[in-house]
């Protein structure tokens, strides 16, 4: 008989672990952001990671037949607020993202993020094996998240529509779906792009242009991503040391505490944090990804590597935004970052995670049917 008490025992101890290094991580890089100061960033950010890892924990709770249960609810309750921000929702920064309730302000497209990888789960988990590739099947899947991805578009928000949509098309892969399909898709898209390029926004097609010539506009355009190159290359191979970066701390760094924290952290730590940052990231998606494969249901399966496979897109995206190896498309670095929606969505989706973890260690499982291409 186990003296630890079963709660205690399911804990994924190495997932928390490296979730507070990063978060920890984190807090230290906005601490020397702000000049050495634990306000306004480190502190408002350490009191958001107590008060959602106590959400995160709770969420942990709920068994994961009910979260199946609940995934189409989640999903129309988020569809709706996203038609909420469209018609009243607040704009910041030359978009509408939020919906301000006056103590707190919501961005929707954050929570279907979670949203659509829980309902594409929920409908290839009862949907039969011999109908996966069926072309009629296939129409409702592509609306489950082509609908909210344009929402998001129209706010507009380039990157988090690439990451609904990018996480969408993973789980229908991974349920099966004959690789047919996704070349004509890939096609229909690659047709499609020079009408998707006039429906750009100008400072979209900008942002574009400055990727494939960052040096065209150094001083426009151009600044962040320079800046943010200035700041990595400088810190070398160990860094120029905790609180001696100067790229953020003279202010030649826009967004050092935001979307640019990474170039903000590897000034000063160099490339062994940069590494150090990759891997502990790397063991939080490698942690998620091989729940799915070690999961006995399409939806467990669907659901856990569609959550990690969300994470490796928020930080993969943001790294090789800041390091001008793709577009600035405003997507954090979640946990690091400063800002509550990216840290409350990864908390949710690894409470969502912690449910399944815990379901396999012990031992509960739901019956379901379906085929999984791993």
């Amino acid at each position: 008989m186990s003296l630890v008490p079963a709660a205690i025992r399911t804990l994924p101890l190495g997932m928390l672990a490296t979730l507070i290094a990063i978060v920890l991580f984190g807090l230290a890089t906005l601490y020397s952001a702000a000049g050495g100061s634990i306000s306004p960033w480190a502190s408002n950010q350490g009191l958001r990671f107590v008060l959602l890892s106590g959400l995160m924990f709770a969420l942990s709770r709920i068994s994961v037949a009910r979260w199946m249960d609940i995934a189409y609810p989640l999903y129309g309750v988020t569809l709706v607020l996203l038609l909420i921000v469209e018609l009243f929702g607040k704009i910041g920064m030359g978009a509408q993202r939020w919906i301000d309730l006056g103590f707190i302000r919501l961005q929707p497209s954050e929570f279907m993020k979670i949203a659509v990888v829980l309902s594409l789960a929920k409908f290839f988990h009862r949907l039969p094996a011999i109908y996966v590739s069926t072309p009629s099947v296939l129409v409702a899947p592509i609306a489950l998240f082509a609908v909210p991805a344009a929402l998001v578009m129209l706010q507009p928000d380039l990157g988090t529509a690439m990451m609904i949509s990018m996480a969408s098309v993973l789980v229908i892969f991974l349920a099966g779906v004959g690789l047919r399909w996704f070349l004509t898709a890939g096609a229909a898209l690659l047709a499609a792009l020079p009408v998707a390029w006039s429906m750009l926004h100008d400072y979209q097609k900008n942002r574009v242009l400055v990727f494939m010539d960052p040096e065209g506009d150094p001083l426009g355009t151009g600044y962040h991503i320079t800046q943010s190159k200035i700041a990595i290359g400088s810190g070398g191979l160990f860094g120029k040391g905790f609180l001696d970066g100067t790229q953020s701390h003279l202010a030649y760094l826009p967004e050092a505490h935001t979307d640019f924290i990474f170039a903000t952290m590897a000034e000063e730590w160099g490339v062994m944090g940069g590494l150090f940052v990759v891997l502990t990231y790397g063991y939080l998606i490698r942690w998620g990804w091989r729940l799915g494969v070690a999961g006995d249901t399409i939806f467990t399966r669907l659901t856990a590597c569609g959550l990690a496979f969300t994470i490796f897109l928020y930080v993969s995206i943001n790294l090789a935004m800041v390091m001008g190896l793709a577009p600035v498309v405003g997507i954090p670095l979640p946990l690091m970052s400063y800002g509550g929606s990216a840290m409350m969505t990864v908390l949710i989706l690894l409470g969502i995670l912690m449910a399944i973890h815990r379901e396999n260690v012990g031992g509960s499982r739901l019956n379901g049917t379906g085929s999984f291409a791993v």
